[in-house]
């Protein structure tokens, strides 16, 4: 995991005007959230395994399954997740499977960060930067 610092932590948006914000920059709401926090993923490559920036968040106002619910966003972070690889091959066809096989574990959920995907997952934190904090 690498944290990338960002002017995006500790901004409060409301979670469903948030998500219309990231979804057309190719962010998606991660498999791993609850009612109080969750994060959205931007998968940057698929190179034995998965790697992707995530922008988690917590709810300060309501649940994330309620309308109106307000989050703060958190630090970005760089991660790259590996996956077994012929257990489930057959899994991963389709749409749902193609960004996060959720019902797989990983074989390495703190694999190392490719250093070459970095720089990338900084230009994105900027671009997200750049789009949502000048709405």
């Amino acid at each position: 995991m690498i944290e990338i610092p960002s002017e995006l932590e500790g901004k409060h948006f409301d979670l469903f005007k948030l998500e219309q914000m990231l979804k057309p920059l190719g962010y998606t709401i991660g498999g791993n959230w609850d009612y109080d926090h969750g994060a959205f993923d931007y998968k940057i490559d698929d190179e034995v395994g998965y790697q992707f920036l995530r922008l988690p968040f917590k709810a300060i106002d309501g649940q994330l399954d309620s309308r109106g619910c307000t989050v703060q966003l958190q630090r970005p972070m760089l991660l790259s997740h590996k996956y077994q690889r012929g257990v489930d091959d057959h899994a991963n066809i389709g749409n749902a499977s193609a960004s996060f096989n959720q019902f797989q574990e990983p074989v390495d959920k703190d694999a190392s960060f490719p250093e070459k995907y970095i720089e990338v997952g900084k230009s994105l934190v900027h671009e997200v930067e750049s789009s949502i904090l000048n709405h």
